[in-house]
């Protein structure tokens, strides 16, 4: 009988004391679970902010509150916009070959590739003021620079041509504003808008104009794109030369004629006709009429299906990217 006792006792003890761990332990949808596994497994960091910076070899005034703040505030909104960033790094690797060379021949600083970068992303994007292309041209100042521009042909979706002519609209700004920080303000908002500004504020330096919101964030957004893709473990971006996105090998062919059709044109030429619009994004249509009687090169790749393994050579090269 004693033995019976003492089992129901340290039965009823057992009990007791899963009763209390049960009130005291907080249920998995609990605040203070929530709480606990944010505290642990979780870390939000703010970015480093350069001491010293510079734009097209200008120095950036970081020792002035609000310039420090602007680009902060930049570099905080692309360092967690991971996805667009992420993809910034590997079409970079594709474009910044073709344009790096451009701007050197126009003697434009090499900054201006990160311009391109925030325009468009490195695509050939349409704005709703119907600007387009890497560098997002309107229309009539990508013809005012050479660009064609029609139904059948958008030289703004060309990235050679319509870099060529952002290098010679580029600088015009410089030459009116002698300021690279200042030209790129006005490719933002334009020359005129921009002078007005000047005046009115009695000051030439883009850093202490008071702009509308898009305009002066623009240049820190470019600083801020500069910073993290030539720092980009600095800023959390952990991306192998593999992720990258390879250029792309072609071969080029005379599209010339009336009425031409580019399906057929693909097809003579051993392509898709996906293809040959992929690689030559200014065609506007699958039917040239080409009354102008204009002769055009287009590329077309060099092998059938482009495999990746072809680009690469069967070389998967893992090490981590330190700069683009």
């Amino acid at each position: 009988m004693k033995k019976l006792s003492i089992v129901a006792i340290v039965l009823a003890s057992l009990a007791i004391a899963g009763e209390i761990f049960i009130y005291a332990t907080p249920k998995e949808d609990s605040d203070e679970v929530q709480t606990r596994a944010i505290m642990h497994d979780y870390r939000v960091y703010a970015p480093v902010i350069p001491d010293t910076m510079t734009f097209c070899g200008e120095m950036v005034p970081l020792e002035t509150y609000y310039v420090r703040e602007a680009l902060d505030n930049e570099l905080i909104i692309n360092m967690y916009r991971q996805s667009s960033t992420v993809l910034y790094f590997k079409r970079a690797n594709r474009y910044f070959p073709i344009i790096e060379p451009i701007l050197k021949k126009h003697n434009i600083p090499d900054d201006m590739k990160y311009l391109c970068v925030i325009e468009s992303g490195l695509t050939n994007a349409t704005s709703p003021a119907k600007a387009q292309g890497f560098w997002q041209f309107i229309p009539s100042t990508g013809k005012k620079y050479g660009l064609t521009i029609d139904d059948e042909i958008d030289m703004r979706n060309d990235v050679v041509a319509s870099t060529e002519a952002a290098c010679a609209y580029l600088r015009s700004l410089y030459n009116r504003f002698h300021s690279w920080s200042a030209a790129a303000a006005a490719y933002n908002c334009g020359e005129n808008g921009l002078a007005r500004r000047m005046e009115s504020q009695g000051t030439n330096v883009y850093y202490d104009i008071r702009l509308n919101s898009e305009t002066g964030r623009y240049v820190y957004r470019i600083l801020a794109m500069k910073q993290i893709m030539q720092h980009p473990q600095q800023y959390g971006y952990f991306i192998r030369h593999c992720d990258l996105y390879p250029p792309i090998p072609t071969r080029t062919a005379t599209l010339s004629g009336q009425n031409v059709d580019l399906y057929q044109f693909a097809k003579n030429n051993n392509t898709s006709y996906k293809m040959l619009r992929t690689l030559n994004p200014w065609l506007q249509t699958d039917n040239l009429k080409n009354k102008a009687n204009r002769s055009y090169t287009v590329k077309l790749p060099t092998e059938r299906g482009l495999l990746y393994k072809h680009i690469f050579n069967g070389k998967k090269d893992t090490r981590l990217i330190t700069h683009i």
